[in-house]
């Protein structure tokens, strides 16, 4: 069991596959993109698996696939074939811009992979295309319905940005009151490659409350596990549920149970901080599971209290792309 030096049990690891995607989200990544990583120094599909193997050893019991848009990654349902064979890995789960997982939904569920997010940030076609910058909403929303239709635990990412998607907030509800799915509204973070920098901001998680109540006033607070980064509500007479993530206002960091990995290898231990090892380097350098794992164990009994004390770590952490840092 991976315990922290602050108590905290570590057993969710959101491993990163890739850096690259198909979508060029604004509040993402710059409109000409990042400078994407070579393939030789992203973690190869040994290596990933080399990774889990690691970490589930170690305690880590659920797994949540990352980019990037993990699905731009040709190789990548060699490597959930192989992790759904973990026996110690209880859950496998993938977040996704939900463009290219089509051919893939049948094997997916075939391997009981069917936690899945999709990032959405617009009901309405012109606004996803302003923010994705691309044409690919009918295909997005094509998939959605099958992912709901096939049964799968389907979550709706949707960022809230101020000025861009605001008007969205009410109309996507609509999928969680006539489909059984949790639509997760999140704070705006300012990692976007460094084109955009702000130390406050409008569409906070009272806000979006406040916001959806005024449409919604009958609303249910529900349980949800100490770990959970949403606050999560039922609205009266609707099938699912709808949440919202503080992702800027750091309200969750004291019952953080997650670990990231990048494509690039190297270990994060809050989203806000900086990397404090490289996996890939230690693996590709012949040091043993146990020598790795030794890494790994001092990096999680370092960990800073907040999101807000990472960041003193960092000297500039919203220079990164989210793409980048792994979701």
């Amino acid at each position: 069991m991976l315990i922290d030096n602050h108590n905290r049990r570590i057993n969710y690891l959101r491993l990163a596959v890739t850096d690259r995607c198909n979508l060029r989200c604004n509040y993402c990544m710059p409109s000409e993109g990042i400078n994407f990583a070579k393939k030789e120094k992203l973690l190869s599909i040994e290596e990933l698996y080399k990774t889990a193997e690691i970490m589930v050893d170690m305690g880590i019991d659920k797994i949540r696939i990352t980019g990037g848009e993990p699905f731009v990654r040709k190789d990548l349902m060699i490597l959930l074939r192989k992790l759904s064979s973990l026996p110690k890995l209880n859950d496998i789960s993938i977040t996704t811009n939900a463009t290219l997982i089509g051919p893939h939904i049948k094997e997916l569920k075939e391997l009981s992979i069917t936690n899945v997010n999709v990032s959405m940030d617009a009901i309405n076609k012109k606004t996803f295309e302003r923010i994705t910058r691309r044409n690919q909403f009918e295909i997005v929303q094509e998939n959605l319905i099958r992912l709901i239709s096939e049964d799968f635990n389907v979550r709706v990412n949707f960022i809230v940005l101020d000025k861009q998607n605001e008007e969205d907030i009410i109309p996507i509800l609509s999928l969680q009151k006539h489909y059984p799915i949790e639509v997760r509204f999140l704070e705006e973070m300012p990692f976007n490659g460094g084109s955009k920098h702000f130390n406050t901001i409008k569409w906070n998680y009272k806000k979006i409350y406040e916001h959806i109540k005024e449409t919604y006033p009958d609303i249910t607070k529900l349980n949800s596990p100490t770990t959970s980064t949403s606050i999560n509500y039922k609205i009266k007479g609707h099938k699912g549920s709808f949440g919202i993530i503080p992702s800027f206002s750091r309200t969750f960091c004291g019952s953080c149970n997650r670990l990231r990995i990048t494509a690039l290898g190297d270990v994060i231990s809050c989203l806000y901080g900086p990397p404090k090892t490289n996996i890939r380097e230690l693996v590709r350098n012949g040091n043993s599971d146990k020598e790795v794992q030794n890494v790994i164990a001092e990096v999680i009994g370092s960990r800073a209290p907040t999101g807000f004390d990472a960041q003193k770590e960092h000297t500039d952490v919203f220079e990164n792309s989210m793409t980048s840092i792994g979701g």
